[in-house]
């Protein structure tokens, strides 16, 4: 006999089978040894009063056992089947490949970037040489900015998709069950390259293709109908319909989709700084206790103001993570944060950034479709010349920065390459500093403690969404002019995660499917 049981525990009780067995019992009036099998379908963490409590959902079996449901996936073999073309090997382009092959088409996915072995050199060489390869670092290569950047699988675009069927597939590919569990799951960016080559490796087995640095330099346009793609080698390849899925950093393609005369449009996007606090003092805040204890997770959180009009929140928070330099060129400064699987760094970090919407550029004299990504880049060159051109990070207390003051001296920090003391406060634009400041304010109403010289602010967190939309025919996801071109996920404009942008890719996958056979 199955039943169904929500309960709310300590995060001791919580924490093991050999503590919750015996409270499921009691609440089902049956005795432990009649209880065969308990799965946890659901967990998540009320931390609202000073008692916490770990809500949880289970199954519960009573004298018998379920057949078990084992999750697989299985794609047969389509080597000698038409090809689909996919660019770029992020989520939302490895998801609309798997897509592709159980739709039956041969997916031959373009990836400017190297596979996550050889991506590793490069973002070592970021570290210690301060180089940036502008086809090789942590926002391009095999799996996308995502998988050396956290890899959170929260998302709020359910209406979209399953996002149930993303999570399976990641943990079909070595996941942790946990994140099927989880209300906020989280694979760690010490797990997800492993992740990543697995799901390649299933792509090559059913027999698409996935090659590695090669960049798209033209797009082949014939009576409005893209036919295929041109390589930075010269090669031409041709297929049934050329899925885009190149993340918010492929600038040189939004410029390419523009020369060809592909229309492409400005959207509202965010820029700001990255914060990063004593993981220990969020702990505190966040729990309202002196110390987390060994059952409770590193906390997280999430805020959200208004200050003149303009949204200012919380962005990728990482809890117990790192911040990372995550420039895609030469001559950028951009900051990023990721969390390995465990949190358990001494740090908490996230970008606390201003909503910018196409309107507000012009006080910059920025127009057109390119008015965000040109703001963008005049951001990121703005701290390059900070930190005196290199990948060192342009920074400041966050007492100090509100404070409108120098800061004499940093706090650790976890950003590897090295911080060097900045006046943010003065070099930001005025709107967004302002705006940064009254919102820390804010926040340190609602988290008593936040606002503090313990904490650092480094520049600049701004790539959070692409500032270019390419738009398409929501009935059919096809660009509004160009048949067979895709635009998908976050560089499109249509997705802002990694589950959200598989989701999309799958979405695509299967809206060129309906398309084709009419």
């Amino acid at each position: 006999m199955k039943k169904e049981l929500n309960i709310s525990l300590s995060p001791k009780q919580a924490s093991d089978e050999q503590f919750y067995k015996p409270v499921l019992a009691e609440k089902l009036h049956v005795s432990e040894e009649q209880i065969k099998l308990i799965q946890l379908k659901r967990r998540s963490i009320d931390a609202r009063q000073r008692n916490i409590r770990i809500n949880l959902a289970f199954d519960v079996y009573v004298d018998e056992l379920p057949e078990v449901e084992k999750i697989e996936f299985h794609y047969t073999d389509v080597s000698s089947k038409e090809p689909v073309l996919v660019i770029g090997a992020g989520p939302a382009g490895l998801f609309a490949a798997l897509r592709l092959i159980e739709l039956g088409y041969k997916p031959l996915v373009f990836e400017r970037g190297k596979a996550v072995a050889d991506r590793k050199k490069d973002i070592a060489a970021i570290y210690r040489d301060h180089l940036v390869n502008p086809d090789s670092n942590f926002g391009f290569g095999e799996g996308g900015a995502g998988t050396f950047s956290d890899g959170k699988l929260y998302t709020r675009s359910k209406k979209r998709g399953d996002v149930h069927k993303i999570l399976e597939v990641f943990y079909f590919n070595g996941a942790s069950e946990d994140i099927l569990i989880d209300a906020h799951p989280h694979i760690g960016t010490n797990k997800l390259p492993g992740i990543i080559t697995n799901i390649r490796q299933t792509i090559i087995n059913a027999g698409g293709e996935i090659h590695f640095s090669a960049r798209v330099t033209d797009f082949i346009v014939e009576n409005e109908t893209c036919k295929g793609i041109v390589l930075a080698d010269g090669s031409k390849v041709k297929g049934l319909a050329v899925i885009l899925a190149t993340g918010h950093s492929a600038r040189d393609i939004y410029e390419l989709l523009y020369q060809k005369g592909i229309t492409i449009e400005a959207k509202s996007f965010a820029v700001g700084v990255r914060a990063e606090h004593p993981q220990a003092l969020i702990d505190t805040i966040q729990y309202k206790q002196t110390e987390r204890g060994p059952y409770l997770p590193a906390a997280t959180y999430s805020f959200v103001e208004q200050v003149e009009n303009r949204g200012v929140y919380s962005f990728c928070m990482c809890p117990g993570g790192i911040m990372v330099p995550a420039a895609t060129a030469p001559g950028e400064m951009v900051v990023n944060g990721m969390s390995p699987s465990n949190r358990n760094t001494r740090y908490a970090n996230s970008g606390i950034v201003v909503e910018i919407r196409p309107e507000d550029l012009n006080e910059f004299r920025h127009t057109g479709a390119f008015a965000g990504l040109e703001f963008q880049r005049k951001m990121e060159r703005l701290c390059f010349k900070l930190n005196g051109g290199t990948q060192f990070g342009p920074a400041q207390r966050l007492a100090d920065f509100v404070a409108g003051r120098n800061s004499q001296d940093l706090p650790q920090a976890s950003y590897k390459p090295g911080l060097v003391t900045s006046p943010l406060h003065e070099k930001l634009p005025r709107s967004i500093a302002f705006r940064l400041k009254e919102a820390f304010k804010l926040i340190d109403q609602k988290a008593k403690g936040y606002l503090t010289n313990e904490a650092v602010i480094v520049g600049v967190e701004s790539r959070t969404s692409s500032p270019v939309r390419i738009p398409r025919n929501e009935e059919t996801m096809e660009h509004i002019r160009i048949k067979g071109l895709y635009p998908c996920g976050e560089g499109a404009g249509y997705a802002g995660g990694i589950v959200s942008s598989a989701v999309d890719g799958e979405r695509c996958a299967e809206a060129f499917d309906m398309n084709q056979k009419g």
